[in-house]
């Protein structure tokens, strides 16, 4: 399709929308499930008033999307390998280990909430849909390169834009909108949960993983070679990783504000603020898509679940497979990478498992953006740290604007984990 329109556009664009890749699948997956629903008691509990963390979050999490690209396109290695140059085994262990709670109960968190609305539109019992949903993803993981079926998901997240028609339908206070988007409102105990919350489901440490895989794993299969091996191509590198991050990352937050602002225009001036099911969830959909507003956010949910649920295992597989040394990666067949796959479909079943907790729907989705955000701090620093080694990155350790916001970011995640269960105790 771009060769064909590239008579009508200029080269360099041609060019630059050709070159977009892991940075814009990872902020589509960044819109997942747990993000939409997280998103959506924001806006229903607190109206307006939690906007500035989008605001706030958008340069902390291009810069730390950014370095983890940086690590695997200069070292041709996952964030995982590099840790295991640089910490103790158990430090890595560590690491890995908060990774893979995370993405497990996010994976667990996503599948309920995806059976969920299709039990509502389709009938039958939820747990069917569970199984059905994650023996699709596995067996596409399996058997089908990422890249192919990423692109036909990535169509489906264009049903997360419903909710921007919404805010030229209803009516929104925007000037309480602009305020709050840039000043924010005095914090209680639950308003410290969701804010930990929002920075968790937009700043994850298995996007870091994934976007740090994804870079290496091109340097593999296009055998490019490393930048520090072939360091003529930094400069075009760079800026191709540059934006394709910035690009991936403003759709995930053009997404996060409109259902924020949506849901506090639809929800939460009508009294509706604590969401218990997909349904409640949906309402703020009503003034653009009437009674079709529940499969339009069925839509949404489903194509974002089945594009974030492989990220969530993949991102678990390849932390787990580099830091023990196997071998990785989703261009090969599950039989050259046996224990790679393997975790992809451990982490996927568990999954599954979690589903039987009892836990609702909408709950777990919150709670694992909360245990996302806790788990992201340290995650974070560690890779601060690599980025900066002389002996990972080679004449390429990440530059000081880079590192300042990037650990602005993580002292950001630290203090928002703290206050909250400073918060919780007292």
């Amino acid at each position: 399709m771009l060769k064909g329109l590239s008579k009508h556009l200029p080269k360099r664009l041609v060019r630059s929308v050709e070159q977009l890749g892991p940075g814009v699948i990872t902020g589509a997956a960044d819109d997942d499930p747990s993000g939409i629903a997280t998103y959506s008691q924001a806006g229903a509990q607190f109206g307006y008033g939690l906007l500035w963390t989008q605001l706030l979050s958008y340069p902390l999490m291009v810069a730390v999307q950014l370095v983890s690209a940086h690590v695997g396109r200069v070292t041709g290695a996952g964030l995982a390998k590099s840790f295991t140059q640089h910490f103790p085994r158990w430090v890595v262990a560590l690491l890995v280990g908060l990774l893979l709670v995370a993405n497990v109960f996010n994976i667990g968190a996503d599948l309920s909430a995806m059976a969920a609305v299709s039990a509502m539109v389709a009938g039958g019992g939820s747990h069917v849909f569970v199984i059905v949903f994650a023996v699709a993803s596995a067996l596409l993981q399996l058997f089908v390169p990422y890249r192919k079926y990423s692109n036909v998901l990535k169509v489906l997240t264009f049903s997360l834009f419903a909710y921007v028609g919404v805010l030229i339908l209803v009516h929104v206070d925007w000037s309480q909108a602009l305020l709050r988007l840039v000043w924010p409102p005095r914090l209680g105990k639950d308003a410290l949960l969701t804010v930990v919350a929002l920075f968790g489901t937009t700043i994850s440490p298995y996007l870091f993983f994934w976007q740090s895989s994804q870079e290496a794993e091109e340097v593999a299969t296009t055998r490019a070679g490393p930048l520090k091996q072939r360091p003529r191509a930094a400069r075009r590198q760079f800026r191709r990783m540059r934006i394709d991050t910035l690009i991936g990352m403003g759709f995930s937050e053009v997404i996060a504000m409109t259902i924020i602002v949506a849901t506090a225009a639809t929800l939460n001036v009508k009294g509706q603020t604590d969401i218990q099911s997909a349904s409640q969830a949906a309402e703020a959909l009503k003034p653009l898509a009437g009674q079709f507003a529940f499969a339009l956010f069925a839509i949404g949910i489903i194509g974002t679940g089945l594009l974030a649920v492989p990220v969530l295992a993949g991102s678990a597989a390849f932390a787990v497979s580099e830091a023990r040394g196997w071998k990785s990666g989703l261009e090969y067949k599950p039989q050259q990478a046996m224990r790679f796959y393997g975790i992809i479909v451990a982490a996927t079943l568990i999954g599954v498992g979690l589903d039987w907790s009892g836990l609702n729907a909408m709950k777990a989705l919150f709670f694992s953006a909360v245990f996302n955000g806790v788990a992201a701090a340290p995650i974070m620093a560690a890779l601060m740290i690599v980025t900066h080694r002389p002996e990972i990155m080679g004449r390429f350790t990440e530059r000081a604007p880079l590192l300042i916001v990037g650990w602005a970011a993580t002292a950001v995640m630290a203090a928002a984990s703290i206050a909250m269960f400073i918060g919780e105790l007292s």
